[in-house]
């Protein structure tokens, strides 16, 4: 997603840097404005990622391919978020730019 022209965050306890970027441990870290929180989690972690997302104020969660929470996704949309599950951002991105 980098390459095609987005700014990609990491948030990531374990790493210091991805991909050129600077990981932070937790959502709640970014000293940045997040428009889109991308989860790469259990789903039975997810939830917690959701609520992060939600305390920092992100524009909408997405909840990557086999990435299934239904609760945590009805908190984001009653907290006002946008929210896509179960979809791959890179994929939808690729079918959406041959269109």
């Amino acid at each position: 997603m980098q390459r095609a022209g987005y700014r990609v965050i990491p948030v990531n306890p374990n790493e210091t840097a991805v991909l050129g970027e600077k990981s932070y441990a937790a959502l709640a870290d970014v000293p940045e404005r997040i428009d889109l929180v991308d989860v790469f989690r259990r789903s039975s972690e997810a939830g917690s990622a959701v609520d992060q997302a939600i305390a920092a104020g992100a524009k909408a969660v997405w909840l990557q391919e086999g990435v299934i929470d239904y609760e945590a996704a009805q908190r984001a949309v009653a907290a006002g978020l946008l929210v896509v599950i179960d979809r791959c951002w890179l994929k939808e991105h690729s079918r959406a730019s041959r269109q």
